[in-house]
């Protein structure tokens, strides 16, 4: 059996298996800017494919999309242009200062935050990069909902689907693990092809709301919205006009924060 992310090295099948055809995931980050008053400036930070960083510049936004994965980048430059797309390290990035009116960071892409030390890199880095202010907007798992639920850790999900004439099956098996602060995955893949098995481990940060609330103003942010739905992964799905929820129960959290002006 291989190892390797097969989905981030093959973006065309990460559309394929993740499809977001409606934009759900850009819409609703377009739709917080409006709602909370950004201006036109956005960094999408972990922007992947590029679809959501493409969406936001339909709505006339000037957006940079930044990835550490070179595939990610070199399919959105192909796929999604308008953007302009730079690698970048999310727990650590350099733009000049004041460079951005917004930064969106969206599908528990924050989450690769590991440590705290992780985590101060990325606020530092978005408190440099943004005008006085400016927005952070972001979409992950909850960390509050692992807090005696069990449903997505008590078996492996299995999914299949097809793609290009070939069959594709992942069996995912989640654990928490509870020193590390950590949800951690191992997704095992099977095609129909005659290739390899390929198993691929990641992990996410399981981030307290009160817990980001508390780092998040330690770097200057001010909390104007943390909800767990409406949003584009949740159930029922995020739909124009809806307005930010006010529980913090479900598997998704939904957060807006802004960046407090100097004293």
């Amino acid at each position: 059996m291989s190892s390797g992310n097969l989905l981030t090295d093959n973006p065309e099948l990460y559309e394929a298996r993740f499809p977001d055809t409606e934009r759900l995931a850009g819409r609703w980050a377009a739709d917080c800017l409006r709602r909370y008053g950004s201006g036109p400036r956005v960094l999408d930070i972990g922007c992947g494919t590029g679809r959501d960083a493409a969406y936001l510049h339909s709505t006339g936004r000037s957006v940079v999309g930044a990835d550490l994965s070179e595939a990610m980048l070199a399919y959105a430059r192909t796929h999604h242009p308008g953007p302009s797309y730079v690698p970048a390290d999310l727990r650590g990035f350099r733009f000049p200062e004041r460079s951005f009116d917004a930064v969106v960071c969206l599908d528990s892409a924050l989450l690769y935050c590991h440590t705290n030390d992780d985590l101060d890199g990325f606020l530092a880095s978005c408190r440099r990069s943004l005008a006085p202010g400016g927005l952070l907007v972001a979409e992950m798992r909850n960390g509050a909902f692992f807090l005696g639920r069990t449903e997505i850790l008590d078996a492996p999900a299995v999914r299949r689907f097809a793609w290009q004439g070939v069959a594709y099956e992942s069996t995912t098996t989640l654990y928490v693990d509870r020193a590390a602060q950590l949800l951690r995955r191992t997704r095992v893949w099977t095609a129909d092809d005659g290739s390899a098995p390929v198993e691929q481990r990641s992990a996410w940060r399981l981030l307290l709301p009160q817990e980001l609330r508390y780092v998040l103003a330690a770097h200057g942010f001010e909390v104007v919205a943390l909800y767990d739905g409406p949003g584009p992964r949740t159930e029922p799905a995020w739909r124009e006009g809806d307005p930010p929820g006010e529980r913090l129960d479900a598997d998704r959290l939904h957060l807006v924060a802004r960046l407090m002006s100097p004293a």
